[in-house]
């Protein structure tokens, strides 16, 4: 983590795109233009982000933010990114609950003006828990909170996934129904075993990630519960935060239909694969943050209904962490970056903490 280089986010010219934004924006905004057109550095490996301001003769000047679909030259994370999903999730989010969701202003499903299909929102300003280094890593505005303010966080962030799954009326979500047969967590595991063929579609296979499926089927709930909008890529790293409270929820391109647990495991999973990286490397790390009894018991008394079989969600999360880590391994192999080792399962950067859960010695 210390001397790795970060692997490429993109293979687009930035002045190009920026030409190519302001352009389109006078069709939609006469006389507007758009100034100050940045890339973050933190940008992910799946959707881009642009942030820009909107210069237009009638005030106020307005800060925006794109998320443009991944450029397919760039040996995509995911085999589908679909903008008018995204965009349709973030407005039934925004009219039917309280959730701070950035208001969504357009959908470009043309790919002709910046070379693939999508949308802009409005931009909220605040601070965001960082990736790299992961905030559980000192020198960090997270990290040198005080434990009042961290447990302030957290609190107001699993609150977001209680309300989320409350409020928001299952019709009005219907169309992220996954295909397939059988109930809403059958279909989403499905999803997720045809995402891990894809990955390895001509490519060596991770014994370890099967050996995770195969886990999972004997762990499976005997009841998967309620069928609610999950966010799916649910964790404080795709939050913004004025302050400790959420200011911007953000990155709905995993949202699905699936149990409430789904949704919890990945929020409990990914704090953890944060805090295992952290002490690998010798740090304290937050290891009270985001605690799994805590995170249940609290959402249990938000919502008044208990979690269940986490066991199995939170094995779920690491297994779905780990075919996404594979494939962003295979991209650096892609471009040169690394080298496909002897044995697969090694790319996947928590492959110790996924071998533990499919023996079932996480958490003791």
């Amino acid at each position: 983590m210390t001397t790795a280089p970060r692997p490429r986010t993109s293979t687009r010219d930035p002045e190009d795109i920026a030409r190519r934004l302001t352009a389109w924006l006078g069709t939609r905004l006469p006389g507007a233009k758009a100034v100050g057109v940045t890339v973050p550095a933190s940008n992910g490996m799946s959707s881009e982000t642009l942030l820009f301001d909107i210069e237009h003769p009638e005030p106020p000047l307005r800060a925006c933010a794109l998320r443009l679909a991944a450029d397919p030259a760039a040996y995509t994370v995911f085999p589908v990114y679909d903008m008018v999903r995204q965009y349709r999730t973030m407005r039934v989010v925004g009219e039917h609950s309280d959730l701070p969701v950035p208001k969504v202003l357009w959908l470009e499903e043309d790919p002709g003006p910046l070379g693939a299909p999508f949308f802009v929102m409005e931009r909220v300003e605040g601070r965001v828990p960082p990736d790299v280094m992961p905030y559980t890593y000192e020198g960090n505005w997270l990290h040198t909170a005080s434990d009042a303010e961290r447990e302030r966080l957290e609190a107001s962030s699993v609150g977001l996934l209680a309300r989320l799954h409350d409020q928001v009326p299952l019709p009005e979500a219907q169309f992220l129904e996954l295909p397939g047969e059988g109930d809403a967590l059958r279909r989403h595991v499905a999803a997720q075993r045809a995402y891990y063929e894809w990955v390895v579609d001509g490519l060596a296979r991770s014994p370890l990630i099967e050996d995770a499926f195969d886990r999972l089927e004997h762990l499976w709930p005997a009841d998967p519960g309620p069928t609610v909008l999950n966010w799916g890529d649910a964790r404080i790293g795709n939050v913004v935060y004025d302050g400790f409270e959420p200011a911007a929820v953000l990155d709905w391109e995993m949202a699905a239909l699936a149990p409430r647990e789904v949704d919890l495991g990945w929020t409990i999973y990914l704090h953890r694969f944060f805090q295992d990286l952290t002490v690998g490397f010798g740090q304290r790390g937050l290891p009270d943050f985001f605690r799994r009894d805590r995170v249940e018991a609290r959402y249990a008394r938000l919502t008044g209904h208990t979690p269940r079989d986490m066991d199995f969600h939170t094995l779920y999360a690491a297994l779905r962490h780990a075919v996404v880590m594979l494939r962003v391994a295979y991209r650096q192999v892609h471009f040169g970056e690394a080298v496909v080792p002897a044995d697969p399962d090694t790319l996947i950067l928590h492959h110790g903490s996924l071998r533990a859960m499919v023996q079932g010695s996480y958490w003791d």
